[in-house]
């Protein structure tokens, strides 16, 4: 079959060629449903298919636009991740006991995309209970990379990010508390957003069988995952704002303008590496190719600054919090063995696991007074982004490693140039952004000698989101951006 020249094509230029009649709705949805049919047998990014009410939805669309209407997905297609609500189809988190739950509503956040015309085709694979940067559970087996079968997509929105990279429609939504957004990301050459906390109300992104009631999960995110930046503006613009239910009831969303609109006047602190979790010689290689880039092109680019926060505290930090918050779902002898082993710890122990474990056992007392220190982390933000636009740094430590599904993450190691470091020690990266509640944008920056994708994050200031938005955008205009798989062309 020869290869569709709309596979591969952003929501923007979808939507141009929508609006000239170039191609319509049910065409664009028939086309993602072939690669799907194709190519996913081998990828196992879509666990949950919804294809007649995905064409269903391109003839609404059809219609829609022959009457002239304006919608900012209008025909649009796209995937969502499994752990999402849909009315009609099994939201499980991986979860083999709630492998029969099916919500009768959907999440607020699918309510906005229906409502903004987008064809949703189906359900994108997550790790268990979304607790992985491995995209694999009991239920719906394993999504692979599709840039190396044999290797991670990322996590927990996996699926979602090899759906984008194979070609499975223009969008997708996803979610992020330890970079499960943003790893996926950059495992897959994608682009993805983890907005600022809150932005995006999570009710309907529920683990099952919990209601879908308004409520904000500490740390955690919704956000918009694509193949170019302007896209992940769109799906935001699309989800974003307070919930109608509570906040709404008072409160609007209107967020500020990008800080500015050409290159050369950002300001940029960039970091490519920190003795917390080192990152490998391609990733530093990458860094250090933008950098270069950035400079000739006028942005002020700096290497350090005495602004940035202390790396390492506010990782030990993030890793107790972070802890704490998971571990209200943990079973009751899980959490006492856990609390047990905690009180063991020598305080002279300061090791990132050994945070994470204490942050299992926090006291309610104890997580205020963390939470304290989350307060004054957020002056400390606030004050650099008075001197820069964005920070820029790493993502992960390397590209994709193989498939590791040993269940005990503790006991997992990554090689970074050689050198055997802990598995979840690599929560430090994405935490530089999730503990203060940060926007960032995960771009694609290009490949590793093996064809492995490599990238980096914008972190932005608070409730600035279009800041970074708008940097990654002149990034990929200037320097380019997302290069489909060859491994699957048609």
């Amino acid at each position: 079959m020869a290869k569709s020249q709309w596979s591969f094509k952003t929501a923007v230029e979808l939507s141009a060629a929508l609006a000239a009649k170039e191609v319509s709705a049910v065409e664009l949805a028939q086309d993602a449903i072939g690669r799907i049919e194709r190519h996913d047998a081998k990828i196992n990014a879509i666990c949950v298919r919804d294809f007649d009410r995905a064409l269903a939805a391109a003839r609404a669309a059809d219609a829609a636009l022959g009457r002239g209407e304006q919608k900012p997905l209008l025909g649009i297609p796209m995937t969502v991740k499994e752990s999402y609500n849909i009315a009609g189809l099994p939201t499980t988190w991986g979860i083999p006991e709630q492998k029969d739950f099916t919500p009768t509503e959907d999440a607020l956040s699918i309510a906005r995309v229906k409502d903004g015309g987008a064809v949703i085709l189906g359900k994108t694979n997550v790790s268990l209970g979304l607790g992985d940067w491995q995209s694999y559970n009991d239920i719906y087996g394993t999504t692979n990379n599709p840039y190396d079968l044999g290797r991670t997509p990322g996590g927990s929105s996996g699926g979602s990010s090899a759906a984008l990279a194979a070609g499975y429609g223009a969008l997708s939504l996803g979610s992020d508390i330890g970079g499960s957004l943003r790893v996926p990301a950059f495992h897959c050459g994608i682009y993805a957003h983890k907005p600022t906390y809150a932005l995006a109300p999570p009710r309907g992104h529920t683990p099952p069988p919990l209601p879908p009631l308004p409520f904000n999960r500490d740390l955690s995110v919704i956000g918009p995952m694509a193949r170019s930046a302007a896209d992940l503006a769109l799906l935001l613009d699309t989800i974003a704002g307070p919930d109608p239910l509570e906040a709404g009831k008072a409160y609007r969303l209107e967020l500020p303008a990008p800080r500015h609109a050409a290159l050369k006047d950002f300001r940029v602190l960039l970091i490519d590496t920190d003795p917390v979790m080192p990152t490998d010689s391609v990733v530093r290689g990458s860094i250090e190719k933008l950098a270069a880039n950035l400079a000739r092109s006028g942005v002020k680019v700096e290497r350090q600054s005495k602004l940035l926060p202390d790396f390492a505290a506010s990782t030990r930090l993030y890793m107790r919090i972070l802890m704490s918050f998971l571990a209200a779902s943990f079973a009751p002898d899980f959490y006492e063995g856990a609390k047990q082993a905690a009180a063991a710890l020598p305080e002279s122990d300061t090791s990132l696991a050994a945070e994470r474990l204490r942050g299992i056992a926090l006291s309610h007392r104890d997580w205020v007074m963390a939470d304290s220190g989350r307060t004054r982390l957020r002056a400390q933000w606030r004050e650099l982004f008075k001197t820069f636009d964005a920070v820029i740094c790493p993502v992960m430590p390397t590209p994709a490693y193989p498939h590791d599904h040993s269940p005990e993450q503790e006991q997992r190691r990554i090689a970074i140039d050689g050198k055997e470091y802990v598995y979840l020690d690599q929560l430090a990266w994405p935490g530089i952004a999730t503990l203060p509640g940060l926007p960032s944008t995960a771009i694609p920056t290009g490949f590793a000698p093996d064809g492995l994708p490599i990238g980096v994050q914008i972190v932005g200031p608070w409730l600035e989101d279009r800041t970074p938005l708008k940097l990654a955008e002149l990034i990929e205009w200037e320097f380019g951006g997302f290069v489909p798989p060859t491994m699957f062309d048609d």
